[in-house]
């Protein structure tokens, strides 16, 4: 047998692996359950596809282990299957990404930059920070993500419901909202609203996945 073989049969398995992720959707769908356990309809709705499209795709990430299903009662949920090392890959493939791909670092400047935006928060500073109280969190992502895991004392108000709950938040402290990670938006519209109202606001740079990855406590709603 030749010797170049075995190296051919993992490369070929790697660039499988490469095709299952090789689709915006679905890595779409591996960002949302790098944040907690989800069913197919909650990631239709995420995504905006329909539940049998997104079915579709979730079966492929299964094939390559990437996603794991978990009956609960009549319910089927998604999680990734090893969590570190595909939230890894995905942080890695963003970050080559962002310094090879022109157009994706325009965008980011563009969308999360510019507009007379704020700096965003680094993990660093915001750790700082909270141990001198001076900072309120916001997690506005959907009640079921903020539960399976959040930053300590962090408010969950998702962004659809931000504007109605203003009341909860103090104009004299500044606030830090966080999402699902550097990519998503629902922090930056967060912020955006947030300033339009009068409140000082900033966004958490890496999200709530960036600063798991980075070992800071997180605290669940059962906790």
């Amino acid at each position: 047998m030749s010797q170049s073989r075995p190296k051919e049969t993992i490369f070929s398995k790697l660039a499988e692996l490469a095709q299952a992720i090789g689709h915006p959707h679905r890595l779409e769908l591996l960002e949302c359950l790098a944040q907690a356990q989800h069913n197919v309809e909650e990631l239709a709705q995420v995504s905006g596809l329909t539940a049998a499209n997104t079915s579709r795709h979730l079966q492929i990430l299964r094939r390559a282990r990437l996603v794991a299903p978990e009956r609960q009662g009549k319910y089927v949920l998604y999680s990734l299957d090893g969590h570190n090392e595909v939230s890894a890959l995905l942080k890695a493939l963003r970050c080559v990404g962002e310094r090879n791909l022109a157009e994706a670092q325009q965008l980011m400047q563009d969308y999360f930059s510019n507009r007379g935006a704020l700096e965003p928060v680094t993990q660093e500073e915001l750790f700082a920070r909270l141990q001198d109280g001076a900072v309120t969190l916001v997690d506005v992502r959907p009640e079921h993500e903020y539960a399976d895991g959040h930053l300590p004392g962090a408010l969950n108000i998702p962004l659809d419901q931000l504007e109605k709950h203003l009341s909860r938040l103090s104009m004299n402290r500044e606030i830090v909202a966080y999402c699902r990670g550097p990519h998503c938006v629902l922090s930056k519209e967060a912020v955006s609203l947030l300033q339009s109202k009068g409140f000082r606001a900033r966004r958490l740079k890496k999200g709530f996945p960036g600063w798991k990855a980075a070992g800071y406590k997180i605290e669940t709603a059962a906790a």
